[in-house]
C-alpha cells in the first residue's frame, strides 16, 4: 500500500490510497493529528525535545495538548521545514549536550510519523514524500538520506504543485495553474494534462527503486507536462510574525511564542470574520493578552510587506514562461488553490484579479497534495524541467569576487538528450591537476537568508543577487583531473560533459585532449543516497 505524506511547515498530511474504494483518503495518526470540524486530519509541524541524546520528542497536536508550543523554550520547535537544508544565520541550540540542526530535527519529526504510520493496521510498502517547487538539492538530499532509514520498499519524491493539480482530479482539463501557499513557501505551477490516452491524465517526476507499474505492464502511461513555475519563501508563519511586529509597536506586546500563537489564531479568524479577538491569560506572570484586529487592518499588514507585490512577481514569471510556449493566460482552464495561506480572502481577491471566478477552485486547500501524490501509485509518468540552473564558479576580475557562469539553464527538460561541452585549458606553468567548483543555481530575481530574531526562525528574500550552493566544495571533491602530463597556458587540455540524468542529478564526463584518455564517465556530481 502507497502512503503519502505532505510534510508542510504549518501542518503536515498523511494520506493513503484506498484500494476497496480506489479512491485517496487522509489519515489521523491518534494522538498527532488534531480534530478539527472545519479541517481534515492536519498535523501541525511542531516538535519539542524531551532528551536529544535518546531521540525522545513530542510532536503534533500533543504539543498543543501539553502547552509546549507556548512555553518559549528552546526544546520547542516550529518552522523547522524552512531550515532544512539552508545556511542559518546565528544561533543553532544545544541540547541535552547535542547540537541540534533544523536537519535533526527533521528527522525525528518524520521518522516518529512513519513509526506512527506502522502502528496502524496496514501494509506499507511504498512511501511517496511532496517537496517545494523551489528547494534546493540539499533539501531533496537530506529527505533521500531520512528515507533510507524507513522500512520500505520504495520511496518517491514529487513536486507539491503537481500533485496538488492530480489531487484536485480535473481530467477533462488541460492547462491547470497550481496556487500553493502553505505555512513556509509559495509555489506556483502550470501543468498540462494529456486527456489523449486515457481516462487519468496523471504524471510522475522522481523516484527511487524499481519502475512502474505501469511501465513494467507495458501500458503507455499518462503525461502531465510541467509548462512553467515560479516559487518564493514566504507563507503564512512570515504573516504571523508581521502580526506580531505590529502588536509590538501598537500595543507594547512582547514578542513569544504565546505572541506568534495568538497571531496565527487572528489570522485564521479573519479567514471567516470581519473582526477578530484573542484573550490569553498567563497564569505563570499573572498577566492577560487582548489582541483585537479588523480585517481591513489586516490587509493593510499585508501590503506595509509588498506582500501582494510578491505575489504579483511570482505570477508574472509563470505567466511569461506560458507565453514563451504560446500559452495566453486565457488558455488556463483552471486554476487550484491549496495551502492554508489562500483561504485569506484578500489572497482570493487577488487571484480574481487575474481569472474568471468560475475557473478557480478552492474546495480541497489541504488534502489535493497528499492524495494527488497516491497518483504515482497507478501507473503515472510526468514530463518535467529544472527550476534551477548549474553552473561553475569563476574570479570575476572586474567586480574582484568570485561569480557563477550558467551552463546548464533553469528550463532545460531532463533526462538530457544532449550534454553541454566545456572545454578548459591550464592557467599557470607545469599544472598538476584543474579543479572546478559547481553550484546549482538560484533564481535570478535573489535568494533566501535564515536567521533567527530571538526565538523565530525568519526568512529574509535578497534582492539584486543570484544565491547558489555549491555541489562540490570540499576537500577532495574540487579536484576534477589530474594532469598527466602537467598542463601549460596557452592550447585546451580537458573537455567537460555536463548532463542531468532522469532523476535530476547532474553527472559529468571529463575527456584529456592531450592524452586522448577519459578520466571521468558520466559520473553524478550530487549523490542522492
Amino acid at each position: 500500500m502507497a502512503i503519502a505524506i505532505d510534510f508542510g511547515t504549518s501542518n503536515t498530511v498523511v494520506a493513503r490510497w484506498n484500494p476497496a474504494t480506489s479512491q485517496p483518503e487522509t489519515l489521523k495518526l491518534p494522538g498527532l493529528s488534531a480534530i478539527s470540524a472545519q479541517n481534515p486530519p492536519l498535523i501541525p509541524s511542531l516538535l519539542y525535545v524531551e532528551d536529544a541524546a535518546q531521540s525522545k520528542v513530542i510532536l503534533g497536536q500533543q504539543v498543543r495538548d501539553k502547552g509546549l508550543d507556548l512555553s518559549g523554550d528552546s526544546r520547542f520547535f516550529r518552522n523547522f521545514k524552512r531550515g532544512i537544508g539552508t545556511s542559518v544565520q546565528g544561533f543553532v541550540p544545544e541540547i541535552d549536550g547535542q547540537i541540534v540542526d533544523f536537519e535533526r530535527v527533521g528527522e525525528w519529526y518524520l521518522s516518529q510519523i512513519t513509526r506512527s504510520i506502522r502502528e496502524l493496521p496496514l501494509q506499507v510498502d511504498s512511501l511517496i514524500f511532496t517537496v517545494p517547487v523551489d528547494s534546493f538539492e540539499a533539501y531533496r538530499n537530506w529527505l533521500g538520506k531520512v528515507s533510507q532509514s524507513l522500512e520500505v520498499e520504495q520511496v518517491r519524491m514529487l513536486d507539491e504543485p503537481t500533485a496538488a493539480a492530480l489531487g484536485y482530479g480535473l481530467a477533462d482539463r488541460e492547462n491547470l495553474l497550481v496556487i500553493d501557499f502553505g505555512g513556509g513557501t509559495l509555489d506556483l505551477s502550470l501543468v498540462r494534462l494529456d486527456n489523449s490516452a486515457g481516462k487519468k491524465p496523471l504524471g510522475f517526476i522522481l523516484k527511487w527503486g524499481e519502475k512502474l507499474l505501469a511501465e513494467s505492464s507495458g501500458q503507455k502511461p499518462k503525461i502531465a507536462r510541467v509548462l512553467a513555475k515560479a516559487g518564493q519563501n514566504l507563507g503564512g508563519s512570515d504573516i504571523d510574525n508581521w502580526l506580531v511586529d505590529y502588536f509590538v509597536k501598537t500595543k507594547g506586546l512582547v514578542k513569544s511564542a504565546i505572541a506568534t500563537r495568538l497571531a496565527e489564531r487572528l489570522k485564521i479568524q479573519l479567514s471567516l470574520l470581519d473582526r477578530a479577538t484573542e484573550v490569553y491569560f498567563d497564569d505563570e506572570n499573572f498577566e492577560t493578552y487582548e489582541l483585537e484586529l479588523e480585517r481591513a487592518e489586516f490587509e493593510s499588514i499585508l501590503a506595509e510587506h509588498q506582500f501582494f507585490e510578491n505575489l504579483d512577481e511570482c505570477m508574472n514569471r509563470v505567466l511569461q514562461q506560458a507565453r514563451r510556449q504560446g500559452l495566453e493566460i486565457g488558455d488556463i482552464d483552471a486554476v487550484l488553490l491549496v495551502g492554508g495561506t489562500v483561504q485569506i480572502p484578500a489572497v482570493g481577491r487577488w487571484v480574481e484579479q487575474y481569472f474568471d471566478r468560475e475557473k478557480i477552485k478552492c474546495d480541497r486547500p489541504f488534502e489535493a497534495i497528499a492524495q494527488g501524490a497516491l497518483q504515482l501509485s497507478q501507473g503515472v509518468e510526468i514530463k518535467d524541467f529544472l527550476y534551477h540552473s548549474y553552473g561553475i564558479r569563476y574570479w570575476n576580475r572586474r567586480e574582484n569576487c568570485h561569480s557563477w557562469h550558467s551552463l546548464i539553464k533553469s528550463g532545460q527538460s531532463y533526462p538530457m538528450t544532449e550534454p553541454v561541452e566545456l572545454v578548459l585549458g591550464a592557467s599557470v606553468e607545469n599544472q598538476p591537476s584543474i579543479e572546478l567548483i559547481i553550484g546549482e543555481l538560484g533564481a535570478e530575481t535573489g535568494g533566501t537568508e535564515i536567521y533567527f530574531d530571538g526565538d523565530r526562525l525568519i526568512a529574509k528574500q535578497l534582492a539584486g543577487q543570484t544565491p547558489a550552493q555549491p555541489l562540490n566544495d570540499k576537500d577532495g571533491a574540487r579536484s576534477i583531473a589530474q594532469l598527466t602530463p602537467p598542463g601549460y597556458p596557452g592550447s585546451d587540455r580537458i573537455k567537460i560533459l555536463f548532463r542531468v540524468d532522469e532523476q535530476r542529478f547532474l553527472r559529468i564526463t571529463v575527456e584529456d585532449l592531450l592524452a586522448n584518455a577519459t578520466l571521468l564517465e558520466d559520473k553524478p556530481v550530487v549523490q542522492l543516497s
